[in-house]
């Protein structure tokens, strides 16, 4: 667990993404893979979701040696489980639960709820949890972090939802304290009239860019 989270301290940028489609994903990891990308969490909110998932795992043990491969949207012990002896090297939940605590952290696999107040925070904090998902993140915003962080100051934040993909968005949660950022559907947003996905490998190089400030300080 603590390899994972150092990992994800030195690449905390997480892209968070799911398709139906298999060889969409694929290409899709593989533009943030060569834009610099190292954690990426795939989301667990389709019916092709453990399949698809599974198939990355394997492409990733071929292609992407250095990638850290999670799951997203874990709501239950149960589904947890399912995904770590699957391979998933990382949980991410939108709440915080005592039954999925019990299957990961003591497993020794790292597992990062979604909080949105104080309460859940010292709650995920007691289970064990070192990082935190505040979500969503354009609701909450770096006021937020910065009012609740002096009270929490052995815990790392990760903000998902509402991040963009610019410098301005990216630079004001870390100046606010955050260790990581998770991307959704402004990091995939295709710009008009763009084939392929180069694109999409220079979106992430230019976001890689812009936390190496931060992750070398």
């Amino acid at each position: 667990m603590e390899n994972t989270l150092k990992h994800i301290l030195q690449y905390p940028v997480l892209p968070v993404y799911y398709n139906e489609d298999i060889q969409t994903c694929t290409a899709v990891v593989n533009a943030c893979y060569q834009g610099g990308i190292r954690v990426f969490e795939f989301v667990n909110r389709g019916d092709k979701a453990p399949e698809n998932f599974s198939q990355l795992l394997s492409f990733q043990k071929e292609n992407w040696p250095d990638l850290l491969l999670g799951i997203g949207t874990i709501k239950s012990a149960a589904m947890a489980t399912a995904y770590i002896e699957m391979g998933a090297r990382f949980i991410v939940s939108p709440v915080v639960k005592t039954e999925i605590a019990e299957v990961t952290l003591k497993k020794g696999i790292l597992w990062v709820p979604g909080c949105m107040t104080p309460t859940e925070i010292s709650l995920a904090e007691d289970l064990g949890a070192p990082l935190v998902k505040l979500f969503p993140g354009d609701t909450l915003g770096t006021g937020f972090l910065k009012g609740i962080k002096p009270l929490f100051p052995a815990m790392r934040f990760m903000p998902t939802g509402g991040v963009n993909p610019t410098k301005e968005s990216i630079s004001g949660w870390f100046d606010a304290g955050v260790s990581a950022v998770g991307l959704g559907s402004k990091l995939f947003a295709k710009p008009e009239g763009a084939t392929g996905y180069d694109w999409l490998v220079e979106r992430s190089n230019e976001l890689m860019r812009t936390v190496s400030t931060y992750t070398q300080q």
